[in-house]
């Protein structure tokens, strides 16, 4: 399957370069090195330590402003793990960015498209060992609006591998532009379907989740902070066995807040409501009733094009506090070019 997507890609681009009148060739190097300690008193399982490497090298070849193809590795390496690799996944994506329209298909780096979801609907870990969407992203936007739907191909049907993808939307609202207010909200859908070769007790599995903040962000209404963002609302799950029962969903009442000051920075998260069936994708905690998170974060470093991150959490659930450490630091090239061609 990497190989026919390889393949098409590769072809496509030719075709292109042959009657580009010029065509930039670039090329960008990032990397992601991350050590997160994480001691789950009520969840004993997660409770361990992520630790590793991550480096991606990619080609682009820019038949215009607008039209990019992109071609490249992303490698893991958990640090003490053999074989030395964990995963080698490749990068093989076609990019349009227009005046209103950005547009991907192919296997293309999740942290530059779905990298602010909610964890309660898609977990952090996905940036250690999913580094990819594989499918499509479409994004709407203008300077009060912004709409994206997008599907990630998470396993192909075989006789004995199910059929799961993931679909998505996110979008935000701001009524104005001299006006603090927003209006965001992300949505998430797992298809889970059978194998081609189906069990007699085998059933299509549907699970996702919603949610909906209203917000102000003050970052240029006050002289103290340099960012304070505020937003409160809603989260939705749902969850069914199709024939075998319904849609069996809960909500609760959710609250984001974010301030940040020269290199110091708080994130608090707040949920309060019913407990319901974990997202499959998504940040267990909450499936609780009670959820808070807490970050204390600090830029212990930013160069150009390098950044450092220490954070402090604190998770609170009902009868359980649980703490976690991590240490994060990446590195962005950024797209330079090599070579033009055309006339």
């Amino acid at each position: 399957m990497n190989k026919k997507l390889y393949l098409l890609l590769f072809f496509v681009a030719f075709s292109a370069f042959r009657v580009a009148a010029q065509t930039t060739l670039d090329v960008n190097f990032n990397g992601l090195g991350f050590l997160d300690n994480r001691e789950y008193k009520d969840f004993v399982p997660r409770s361990r330590t992520y630790s590793g490497v991550r480096t991606e090298l990619d080609l682009g070849l820019n038949v215009d402003s607008m039209n990019h193809f992109v071609v490249g590795a992303n490698a893991i390496h958990e640090f003490g793990a053999q074989p030395y690799f964990l995963t080698v996944n490749p990068v093989a994506y076609y990019n349009f960015t227009g005046k209103s329209w950005n547009f991907f298909a192919g296997a293309f780096p999740r942290n530059n498209t779905l990298a602010n979801y909610p964890r309660a609907l898609l977990n952090d870990t996905m940036m250690y060992y999913r580094p990819n969407v594989e499918g499509l992203l479409a994004q709407y936007h203008t300077p009060h609006f912004m709409e994206a739907g997008w599907i990630d191909w998470m396993s192909r049907q075989t006789n004995t591998q199910r059929e799961e993808f993931l679909w998505g939307a996110y979008g935000k609202w701001i009524p104005s532009l001299h006006a603090p207010l927003y209006l965001s909200h992300y949505a998430v859908l797992l298809h889970d379907a059978g194998a081609a070769v189906l069990t007699p007790d085998d059933h299509i599995l549907e699970n996702g989740g919603a949610q909906v903040l209203l917000g102000v962000d003050l970052s240029r209404k006050q002289h103290l902070l340099d960012s304070l963002t505020i937003g409160a609302g809603a989260l939705l799950t749902f969850d069914r066995e199709r024939g075998l029962d319904g849609w069996q969903t809960s909500t609760g009442f959710m609250s984001d807040i974010y301030a940040a000051y020269g290199r110091f920075s708080i994130h608090n998260e707040f949920y309060d409501g019913q407990p319901g069936k974990n997202i499959t994708f998504g940040d267990s905690f909450y499936s609780k009733k009670f959820y808070d998170r807490l970050d204390l974060m600090w830029d212990a470093f930013n160069a150009k094009g390098l950044t450092g991150k220490f954070v402090l959490s604190v998770h609170r659930t009902p009868g359980y506090t649980s703490n976690q450490e991590a240490f994060r630091i990446t590195y962005e090239l950024g797209r330079r070019k090599i070579a033009t061609f055309g006339n």
